[in-house]
């Protein structure tokens, strides 16, 4: 812990998580040096996450986590919402590294119905800790205003890599139709397995999402 950590450590901030650090905070933490702490805490956090999931996730247990105080982060992360934001935004980047690696498997021709069965198993692949991305949808469904990032930014974050699956010949207009389609569908298969379980049922689904897939890429471009 540098010196400023400890005038942060030792602060008594108000206002709890949510408080913003004063513009000399920011600069600080900002610095080079300062930029590899903060990504070391957040790695610490993530794969807190991801052994651990969402539940009873606080700045407290995040600190316990990283293995510093929860006055420390507050000098790095605007707050609790801030840090889970940061941390999912780097556990949907794994999600994407593997299914990216998996559809890109194969000969170049190979079908976008063939790479959407493909990469299903490894959405569903908990091996990474990745199930407290899903996780994430219940607090925005509990707390829409509060959490309203957790919504959105998934979909900024998985749209170029579902739109790069779509053909090249296509155009931009079929493209983003199907990108929105499989994210869709795939966000509600993901919700019906954590919540139901119904893995007979999702891969009905799939096998007529797949066979619809198919069809699309044999209608003229």
């Amino acid at each position: 812990m540098d010196a400023a950590e400890i005038g942060a450590a030792g602060a008594s901030p108000a206002g709890g998580g949510r408080e913003r650090r004063p513009a000399a905070y920011r600069r600080a933490a900002g610095s080079a040096r300062g930029e590899a702490r903060r990504r070391e805490l957040l790695d610490r956090v993530v794969e807190d996450l991801a052994a651990n999931g969402l539940v009873d996730f606080s700045l407290r247990r995040a600190a316990r986590a990283a293995g510093t105080t929860h006055k420390v982060l507050l000098y790095y992360f605007d707050g609790s919402d801030d840090l889970l934001e940061q941390a999912l935004f780097r556990l949907r980047d794994r999600r994407i590294e593997n299914v990216a690696a998996v559809a890109a498997q194969g000969p170049p021709d190979r079908s976008l119905a063939d790479r959407i069965r493909a990469v299903w198993p490894v959405l569903m692949s908990d091996e990474l800790g990745l199930r407290v991305i899903d996780q994430a949808i219940g607090l925005v469904m509990y707390d829409p205003e509060r959490y309203a990032r957790l919504g959105t930014e998934p979909v900024a974050q998985y749209m170029p890599m579902l739109l790069a699956l779509c053909p090249d010949d296509w155009t931009d207009e079929r493209k983003n139709e199907i990108a929105q389609l499989l994210l869709a569908v795939f966000r509600g298969f993901l919700m019906e397995w954590r919540t139901g379980g119904d893995t007979a049922g999702i891969e009905a689904g799939l096998t007529a999402l797949v066979r619809a897939i198919a069809r699309e890429e044999a209608a003229p471009a």
